[in-house]
């Protein structure tokens, strides 16, 4: 993993946040792309590709699966990809059941919930590194002066 989780240090600035808006987006169109007319509730590609027996589940999965993959890529812990593989299980699980697992569907968000775990981790992430820059800056400055 060391090797794959090396492509978020090879990213610059504009590369990481290119990378996380692109999985924000697919999951805002997946998740919350259209409002239901007349109510607050927001359904996305995910709820109504669903509602395609067979066919409509197994793509969006592979689109929820995308994310998840992406964020493995950009070197993720197993802990949160453990939470983002579960979201994708409970999406998958509770898509099987005819009607009734469509409309649960429609409120669980697994992608909006994935995309909300890798934002946070990567938030974290900068986070660190920040401080790591700081206190070099800080060291060099102690140096001179």
């Amino acid at each position: 993993m060391a090797a794959l989780g090396s492509q978020w240090s090879q990213l610059d600035h504009a590369g990481k946040r290119a990378t996380l808006e692109r999985l924000e987006r697919l999951a805002y169109w997946l998740d919350d792309r259209f409002r239901v007319p007349g109510t607050r509730f927001r359904v996305g590609l995910d709820g109504l590709v669903g509602l395609v027996p067979g066919v409509g589940d197994v793509v969006t999965n592979a689109l929820t699966a995308y994310i998840v993959y992406q964020a493995w890529r950009l070197g993720i812990p197993r802990r949160v990809l453990l939470r983002m593989l579960g979201n994708l299980g409970i999406d998958t699980l509770v898509g099987i059941v005819p009607v009734a697992g469509d409309l649960l569907d429609l409120g669980f968000k697994a992608n909006r919930r994935n995309v909300r775990l890798l934002r946070q981790h990567l938030s974290e992430r900068l986070d660190q590194e920040r401080r790591v820059v700081d206190a070099v800056y800080e060291e060099l400055d102690n140096r001179r002066g």
